[in-house]
């Protein structure tokens, strides 16, 4: 079942899969992911930030994830993966109210409904790495509850 949550984040995955293919500001992406459909039954509120968020702050979350790509470069990444990506990391260094499993989680769906067949293995050990640099504490103690 999807939350209003993972529909946001699905409508930020499409508008910024969108303007790594077509370019564009801000405002103009913004305007085209009102367009799509679910935008009505989402966290508006979310969607925007993640897009508003990413579109700021791209070069700052692709030189995060580039230690943790494994030796890929970030432009050889598929716009999909890249896409989830901006947005986990994006969620892992600016929303701490999230928790990083949630983060991690919801990337993995995203990857399952969007990516190629093993995407979703990719985005994970990406971000479960991320998370470990960016949240060492709430990584240890999951841990060690595990």
């Amino acid at each position: 079942m999807r939350t209003y949550r993972r529909r946001a984040r699905e409508i930020a995955l499409q508008a910024l899969y969108t303007w790594q293919l077509a370019g564009g500001g801000a405002r103009e992406i913004l305007e085209q992911a009102k367009s799509l459909e679910g935008y009505d039954r989402c966290d508006r509120a979310l969607a925007e930030s993640l897009v508003g968020g990413v579109l700021s702050r791209a070069a700052e979350l692709e030189a995060l994830l580039l230690p943790c790509v494994s030796g890929r470069s970030f432009g050889q990444l598929s716009p999909v993966e890249r896409a989830i990506l901006y947005i986990g990391a994006l969620e892992l260094a600016a929303h701490p109210e999230t928790p990083f499993k949630v983060v991690v989680n919801e990337a993995i769906e995203l990857g399952k409904s969007f990516g190629g067949a093993e995407g979703h293995r990719f985005v994970n050990g990406v971000l479960e790495r991320l998370a470990a640099t960016l949240r060492p504490v709430e990584v240890a103690r999951a841990r060690q509850t595990a």
